[in-house]
């Protein structure tokens, strides 16, 4: 299958707002010894808990995040280790498990920005694009492993998913890590999407064409 890919902005950012609704931000207040907040709105939320956490030694802030969120993925001696390491290193980019580096990014950038800069400051990346089928029929929606075999066409060779998953990305072949690798992908007409994910594994600066063709071959599947 042939399609067009059309690469229209590439963004960086530093939170994804919508990522912490309401219920979490009151929730987090009453771990942080503010109870009773339910009822205000969004931004007095948001300030409360940044005051809230301030109040808190940073690593200690980290445990109650990290068990907020991780608590059924993480044991306690990870926990608290993870919580050291974030002060130091971006554990969101270097964690060994990919499919956590989504939920630690969120984590950190919350705590970045709660203790103005004391936690290392990590970036993710919105691509707004477009995959329009000009050969061949498919009537499935297209996948992250999809898209991710189909930007490969347009990414610099020094991008890093082109270089840690090189068969994956060239062959055809399953591949997995696409599921973690990109954060989250939405459309509404399976051919405008925006797609999040972290700078670290796909910047900006990454794309090298912003208009091109790809063929796509589906994996076959090894028993």
């Amino acid at each position: 299958m042939k399609y067009q890919i059309t690469i229209n902005r590439a963004n960086t950012v530093d939170e994804i707002e919508e990522y912490w609704i309401n219920d979490d931000y009151v929730k987090l207040l009453a771990k942080f010894d503010y109870p009773d907040a339910d009822g205000s709105d969004r931004a007095t939320l948001k300030e409360l808990l940044f005051m809230a956490i301030s109040d808190f030694e940073p690593k200690d802030a980290a445990v109650i995040m990290l068990e907020y969120k991780l608590a059924e993925d993480l044991n306690h001696g990870q926990i608290h280790q993870i919580s050291n390491d974030m002060l130091l290193d971006k554990v969101c980019e270097e964690y060994p498990e990919i499919r956590l580096h989504s939920t630690l990014f969120h984590i950190n950038q919350l705590l970045f920005k709660a203790y103005n800069g004391k936690f290392p400051n990590a970036k993710a990346t919105i691509l707004e694009c477009s995959f329009e089928l000009i050969e061949g029929e498919n009537e499935n929606a297209l996948t992250k492993e999809n898209i991710l075999k189909l930007l490969n066409y347009g990414l610099s060779d020094s991008n890093l998913i082109k270089r840690l998953f090189d068969h994956a990305m060239n062959e055809n072949a399953p591949f997995p890590e696409a599921e973690d690798v990109l954060w989250d992908v939405t459309t509404s007409d399976n051919v405008n999407f925006t797609i999040t994910t972290s700078e670290y594994w796909l910047s900006k600066d990454d794309v090298n064409s912003s208009q091109y063709e790809a063929v796509l071959e589906i994996p076959v599947e090894i028993e």
